[in-house]
Order: C-alpha cells, then sequence, then structure tokens
C-alpha cells in the first residue's frame, strides 16, 4: 500500500510552547460576583462538533457541551438562556479562559496535569470519557492503526493530539508524518480531499464527523484503536471555589438526577417524595443551595430545563450513533459516578 508524505506544517513547536507556559495570573478573586453582575455566564465552546457544540439556523448552539453551559447558568441564574455561549478555537481556547473573555471553557476539553498546573485552570469533572482514534477512507484497505505506517496524518495543533499520536507511533515502531492545521473545518477538508491518509481526534468527534457524511458514511472507518485516555471536561480559571463548586455539583446533579430517575418530564411530580437523597436533590432538606450560595431548587430548575445526564446524552450524542459504554452510570456497568448529594 502506498501512503501520502507531506511536510509537516508547524511540526510538534505549538504543542510544547503550550506545555510550556508560565502558570496564568491569578484572576479576579470574584468570578462568581462578575458572572452575576453581568447578568450572563459566557462560555466558549467548538465552533461546530456535531452532537457537543453546532450551530443551528437560529444561531443557537445545539450538543453536550453547550447544554452543559446552559446548566451552569441555570443553577446561578435559574435561567438557561442566562448562558451566552460563543465559539472559541484550539489554539485560543486557553487564553480566552484566562484573560477572562469566558468564564467557562466547554469544548471538547481533555483534562492534564500540565493544563491544571501550568496554564491554572481547574476542571469541574469529567462529561465524557473519550479517547483518541483514527478515520480513514474505506478505499484505504485497511483494519487496524499499525497499518498507517509511513501515513499522513491530518491534526490540529495546539492539542493532546499530536503529542498522543508521536507517542504512539514511536512506542510501534512506526513513522507518520502529521499535518497540522489550526481550523478544524479546514483540517476536515484536508482529509477529505486526500491530502491525507488519516484523520485523528476524540473518537466521538470523529464518530460525529463520519455520521454527518448521510448516505455516504459507509466509505469512512473509524479504526478500533484508542491510543490515548482523553477525559473531556469543563474548565474554569483557578482563583474562585464558590463558582468552582457550583460547576462542579451541576456535573453531579445531571448524574445523581438520572441515577434516580429524576427527569424533565417527572421531576415535578417527585416534589413530595419520602426519599432522603430525593428530598435534599429537591431542596427540601439539607440547605444545600445555600451552602453554594444558591436558591434551594438550583438542582431541579437544571433537571426541568435541561434533563438529566442520560436524557442530554441521549438527545445529543445517542443520534449520532454514539454509545454511552464507560459514560454508562456505575450502576449500569459504566464508570459515570457522582459523589452523594448531602
Amino acid at each position: 500500500m502506498r501512503l501520502l508524505a507531506s511536510t509537516c506544517l508547524g511540526g510538534f513547536a505549538a504543542a510544547f510552547a503550550l506545555l510550556a507556559t508560565p502558570a496564568a495570573a491569578q484572576p479576579a478573586t470574584d468570578a462568581l460576583g462578575a458572572i452575576r453582575a453581568r447578568g450572563a455566564l459566557v462560555c466558549g465552546v467548538t465552533p461546530s462538533t456535531v452532537g457537543f457544540a453546532t450551530p443551528g439556523s437560529d444561531g443557537r448552539f445545539r450538543g453536550i457541551d453547550a447544554d452543559y453551559c446552559r446548566a451552569i447558568a441555570t443553577a446561578i441564574f435559574g435561567d438557561p438562556d442566562k448562558a451566552r455561549i460563543v465559539p472559541t478555537t484550539t489554539q485560543q481556547r486557553f487564553t480566552q479562559l484566562q484573560s477572562g473573555e469566558i468564564d467557562v471553557l466547554s469544548r471538547v476539553t481533555t483534562q492534564t496535569l500540565s493544563r491544571e498546573a501550568s496554564l491554572g485552570l481547574a476542571f469541574v469533572g469529567t462529561n465524557v470519557f473519550d479517547g483518541q482514534g483514527f478515520l480513514v477512507k474505506k478505499s484505504l484497505g485497511i483494519s487496524s492503526a499499525r497499518e498507517l505506517n509511513g501515513a499522513t496524518i491530518c491534526m490540529q495543533p495546539g492539542s493532546t493530539t499530536e503529542l498522543n499520536a508521536a507517542d504512539w507511533f514511536r512506542a510501534q515502531g512506526l513513522t507518520m508524518t502529521p499535518l497540522l492545521i489550526e481550523d478544524v473545518e479546514e483540517v476536515r477538508k484536508a482529509f477529505f480531499s486526500g491530502r491525507c491518509d488519516a484523520y485523528s481526534t476524540d473518537s466521538t468527534t470523529l464518530a460525529a464527523l463520519r455520521y454527518n457524511q448521510g448516505a455516504n458514511a459507509d466509505q469512512f472507518v473509524v479504526l478500533p484503536e484508542i491510543i490515548s485516555k482523553e477525559p473531556l471536561s469543563v474548565a474554569i480559571r483557578k482563583g474562585d471555589w464558590r463558582f468552582f463548586d457550583i460547576a462542579r455539583w451541576t456535573h453531579f446533579a445531571l448524574l445523581t438526577a438520572e441515577e434516580l430517575g429524576l427527569t424533565a418530564a417527572n421531576i415535578d411530580s417527585h416534589a413530595n417524595s419520602t426519599n432522603p437523597d430525593i428530598q435534599r436533590f429537591m431542596g427540601r432538606t439539607g440547605d444545600l443551595g445555600k451552602m453554594m450560595g444558591l436558591e434551594p431548587d438550583w438542582a431541579v430548575r437544571i433537571i426541568k430545563a435541561l434533563g438529566n445526564y442520560g436524557e442530554i446524552w441521549d438527545r445529543n450524542l445517542g443520534p449520532i450513533g454514539i454509545p454511552r459504554g464507560v459514560n454508562n452510570l456505575w450502576t449500569k456497568g459504566g464508570i459515570q459516578y457522582a459523589p452523594p448529594m448531602r
């Protein structure tokens, strides 16, 4: 099999420069106060990744990442429309968060040690456990990433993707040439036009891209190898731990609601439940909202507006064929697990 060869655009310099960035300056100590004074939560998402964040014809972003933006806004304001959702690029997303241009980054972003320790970010919880994979054209005639020796791989710079790929190919005793293109639409065009042999990024993103090809989806194959751990998480700036608590427990509230069987449709019917866990969730006992400076029914408002974690998954990722797998609740064979709300 003859594979393409291409010159690396930018090499690995961008990724190593990102890891070497000094820790961000300390932000204002009351980020939550600034959000409330502004009257809106500014949340950065991917410009266009089906299932995660994609603008509709009305300009409204839809996807699991966009829904997490709205969930946090609902916890703070009681209104999902208080989330001002804006697109961010792979290379600018961290700068935008560090500078305060956005309050929250909900953009298929992997939690890593360097991003926490060097970039001054705080990750609030893994909303999608993912891993990096490879998408190829079926006509290439391969069934394993180990057959990509000497291949040209389309990737975006400034992410974990190129480092993961370099490590994996080296560990396998194989070689590859990265074709690095910053704009996500341009890197996809490069793959579809044949400028590279494979496109590598998170496997859920690849599955979504394949699905989005409609009748031509069968012309593409997501190879079976998963070469990395990619715990995708919402991130905020370090410094305001009240805001961190709200963002983190918004995620846990979505998981807890699914575990308790609370949905957007039935949550009102549980108002008089005698189950102690549901009573605390509903804000009838425990003062959990007060502990975080929120209304007693903050969690109820989230579920009424957006549904529980399973509903969010089924609405956004289910239709494009991404199975829950490890993202099932721990009670259903997965690893999604929320600490007790008490």
